[in-house]
């Protein structure tokens, strides 16, 4: 029996790379191809690249230089945005025999290396506990600072019935959040050139309620999102989505208007905050809020530098990712005048992060003393994706609102779902404790008793869960997380509160 070839795949950026890069795994391992282990050298190399900074062309160019030294003689296919980019320079690095300057090609360059088929979705997503799924690629906009529409022009929806394919698979294998990802995702459904005969177009808010009548435990959180797509149509479909995470990533880019006008971006400050406080407003669950904002950007004077501290501060952002201009080539911020001394862009990341980490810690702290008396903003609801070795006993993942979290528990734990109560919290994360409530229920106000039957209370009317064995009658449960057929006094026990009739 011959031996089987062996591959290595290396991943630099977005979440749409790494789904880009399980698809070609998976097309490999379908193949015949295995994976190497970390002390043998691999025959074929496959390296995603990234090129929306000047670091992630140098990082780029020094991971294929790695993969020479370390695997001698192999062959390197090297795919993604800095060989769109710049073809010429990836092609003269050691080993790269293929470069891949339009993902449509990929087919025919895997052919010549043996890959009969390249699958329509991924099946699993190697070394992660939760799965991220493209819906789209493609932007079509020109913010001035960005290399993204050069690299990834045009817009390319997938089919809704695909994407809703390829979730149910991933949570039949045991994925319990689904990231929904894409290059600019407000725009999916805009184009319908894969649609098929007798297809309906669906815009993103109508995939998010497809996607939500999928059962089971699992739930679906967004990658990011631009303010200008935040409609009322979407955000109406995030109030009743039961299955979507109340945490949101609209990119802010610029707490300033003049900033943002040179930047061509096409809102201003106050739509954006207007837009956070109507998902607010909806949600009604203080939903999380994360960001990027680009520090240093041509002209930017410490005044307007100023305005996008009180903006952030006015958002309560939960995180922000914090970027130092990266003039790039082949955009018009590239060469516009007063660009900001390296030193003091330096000095702005520095404050802003700072900033980001206050704002972090009041979140966090905000569930461990909610502001709503008697609400249920500490009872945190954990994916397990790691044990922590700093904290012996404990595990750690995110929970609904894409906190960091240490929880009690074990490698037993990992990849499910763990309910618990917020008990303290840093800049760094939250610590909680385990409850024994263990499952939740999205959008539930309350539980009710009738006829000795307890019932959630919700928007879709009155559902009965069974009959307990209440030693006291009571009026309500006010929570969202009650197991079904557990008995009054197993909820009191898990710190639910009840009246006596």
């Amino acid at each position: 029996m011959s031996q089987l070839r062996t591959c290595r795949l290396i991943t630099l950026g977005c979440k749409v790379n790494q789904y880009e890069t399980q698809l070609v795994r998976e097309a490999l391992l379908q193949s015949g191809y295995r994976e190497a282990n970390d002390d043998e050298s691999a025959d074929l190399c496959v390296v995603n690249t990234c090129t929306v900074t000047n670091n992630g062309d140098s990082r780029s160019r020094q991971v294929i230089r790695q993969l020479s030294r370390q695997n001698p003689g192999t062959k390197t296919i090297v795919m993604g945005c800095y060989a769109t980019r710049d073809p010429r320079a990836v092609s003269e690095l050691p080993n790269v025999i293929e470069v891949v300057t339009d993902k449509r090609e990929l087919p025919d360059v895997l052919g010549r290396f043996g890959i009969v088929d390249m699958p329509n979705g991924i099946s699993e997503f190697e070394g992660h506990q939760r799965a991220f799924v493209k819906i789209q690629d493609g932007c079509i906009l020109k913010c001035s600072y960005c290399i993204i529409p050069t690299v990834r022009p045009g817009l390319r929806s997938r089919r809704p019935v695909d994407i809703e394919d390829e979730i149910r698979a991933l949570i039949e294998h045991g994925y319990r959040e689904i990231v929904i990802s894409g290059i600019h995702m407000g725009h999916f459904g805009v184009d319908t050139n894969n649609l098929h005969p007798g297809d309906k177009p669906e815009r993103l808010w109508h995939l998010l309620r497809r996607l939500d009548r999928i059962p089971g435990e699992w739930r679906m959180r967004l990658s990011s999102i631009e303010t200008v797509e935040v409609n009322d149509d979407f955000i109406k479909a995030a109030g009743d989505c039961e299955h979507l995470c109340p945490q949101f990533h609209p990119a802010l880019q610029s707490g300033s208007n003049t900033v943002l006008t040179r930047m061509r971006r096409r809102y201003r400050v106050e739509r954006f905050l207007g837009r956070l406080d109507q998902i607010r407003d909806m949600l009604g669950n203080d939903p999380a809020f994360s960001t990027d904002v680009i520090v240093g950007f041509p002209g930017e004077t410490d005044a307007e530098f100023e305005e996008t501290l009180e903006t952030c501060r006015k958002a309560r952002f939960m995180k922000v990712h914090v970027f130092p201009f990266s003039r790039r080539d082949g955009t018009p911020a590239a060469t516009m005048p007063d660009q900001v001394r390296p030193d003091v862009i330096r000095e702005r990341v520095r404050i802003l992060s700072d900033l980001e980490r206050e704002l972090a810690e009041q979140f966090y702290l905000s569930r461990v003393n909610p502001v709503i008396p008697d609400s249920d903003l500490n009872l945190l609801h954990v994916l397990v994706e790691h044990e922590c070795k700093a904290r012996p006993g404990y595990v750690g993942g995110s929970d609904q609102w894409y906190m960091p979290v240490e929880v009690p528990g074990t490698a037993a734990d990992l990849a499910q779902f763990v309910s618990c109560r917020a008990i303290s919290a840093n800049s760094d994360g939250v610590v909680a404790e385990r409850i024994s409530a263990t499952r939740p229920i999205t959008g539930v106000a309350a539980a009710t008793l009738s006829n000795n039957m307890l019932y959630l209370q919700s928007t879709g009317g009155l559902t009965p869960l069974g009959s307990p064995d209440f030693g006291e009658q009571c009026d309500s449960v006010p929570t969202d997380l009650v197991q079904l057929g557990t008995p009054h006094a197993a909820l009191l026990n898990s710190g639910v509160h009840a009246w006596p009739r």
